[in-house]
């Protein structure tokens, strides 16, 4: 699946997610990023309530190197975002940290947990 993502200000979103490190695959009147086994297409569309209440996960096999990357981009001075939240515990049970994009839209970067099927990286076709 590959949901679609708004953006307030395309050119920015896009920048955004390459800075990231999400491998821009199409560019045109949306743009198609790919990362791992998943991806998303960005759309130059945005509507406030929409996108302030839109969240994505992203699940990673090591959190703290994903953080040590991130954390070295300084996304709030590149990007106007506010300051990603550092991996921690959640009562549900994972380590997760908090990105937000230029529209509002709030990332989950969750650490996969070894041996749990909600977790498992897929790949192929149903």
């Amino acid at each position: 699946m590959r949901p679609f993502i708004p953006a307030k200000v395309f050119d920015l979103s896009k920048r955004f997610y390459e800075t990231l490190g999400f491998e821009k695959v199409f560019d045109g009147e949306v743009a198609i990023f790919n990362v791992g086994s998943g991806g998303f297409i960005l759309q130059n569309y945005y509507q406030k309530e929409w996108a302030e209440n839109f969240m994505m996960q992203l699940m990673v096999d090591d959190l703290d190197a994903w953080w040590e990357h991130v954390s070295a981009l300084d996304l709030p001075g590149q990007f106007g975002v506010p300051p990603p939240k550092a991996p921690a515990m959640q009562p549900w049970g994972l380590r997760i940290a908090y990105i937000v994009d230029p529209s509002g839209v709030l990332w989950h970067v969750a650490e996969r947990r070894e041996g749990l099927i909600q977790d498992k990286q897929r790949s192929g076709v149903v």
